[in-house]
């Protein structure tokens, strides 16, 4: 059994992959939020709710003490959350993170230029490249409701294919890089429909 720690859990990208993890594993979660009065714990058997800021890297530590594996999914200081995150998994020996970015970060979408709507992601991602974690960042396109699990991924460096990606299929990568050891480690993906 897996335990993860979901940071942002009320993110839309959070809720859809902590359902597919309570659906089709057995991993135990931790979903950390600033105000755990937002959110009604899914399956109280498996998830306990704990309420507290990316920020506070003493409060971080505490609710990564027993995890497996730390998914990161959220909006606000990036850069300076990313940080938190580093020296909370160093104050606790946990290496596995998996952290949601955005498309176009190393300019790799044809065409686009995003410019500095993007620089919180891009540094954000450069924080987390730079540690010694075992990490995968995610650049998904603009999200969909569309009921699918259909998608494709680019390593960094390759032109990004495509420009949306359903929460759906964001939530089944997730939950595949959550519960499978070394998969796609120190790796940075970009994420869109197939």
């Amino acid at each position: 059994m897996t335990n993860v720690l979901v940071l942002g859990a009320n993110g839309q990208v959070a809720r859809q992959a902590t359902r597919k993890l309570l659906a089709s594993t057995d991993a135990k979660l931790t979903l950390y939020l600033r105000r755990a009065s937002r959110l009604t714990n899914p399956d109280t058997a498996r998830a306990r709710i704990v309420e507290g800021d990316v920020l506070d890297t003493k409060a971080l530590t505490s609710a990564m003490t027993g995890q497996d594996v730390v998914f990161a999914s959220l909006a606000g200081h990036l850069a300076r959350q990313a940080e938190s995150i580093v020296r909370a998994m160093h104050g606790t020996g946990l290496k596995r993170l998996v952290f949601v970015s955005s498309m176009g970060i190393y300019g790799e979408v044809p065409g686009e230029k995003y410019r500095s709507v993007l620089d919180p992601y891009r540094d954000a991602a450069a924080v987390i490249e730079a540690s010694d974690l075992d990490y995968t960042i995610l650049r998904p396109g603009w999200f969909t409701n569309d009921d699918e699990v259909d998608y494709r991924v680019t390593q960094k460096g390759e032109p990004f294919r495509g420009h949306d990606v359903s929460l759906a299929s964001l939530a089944d990568l997730i939950t595949k890089l959550a519960t499978t050891p070394g998969m796609e480690v120190r790796h940075s993906l970009g994420v869109s429909r197939a």
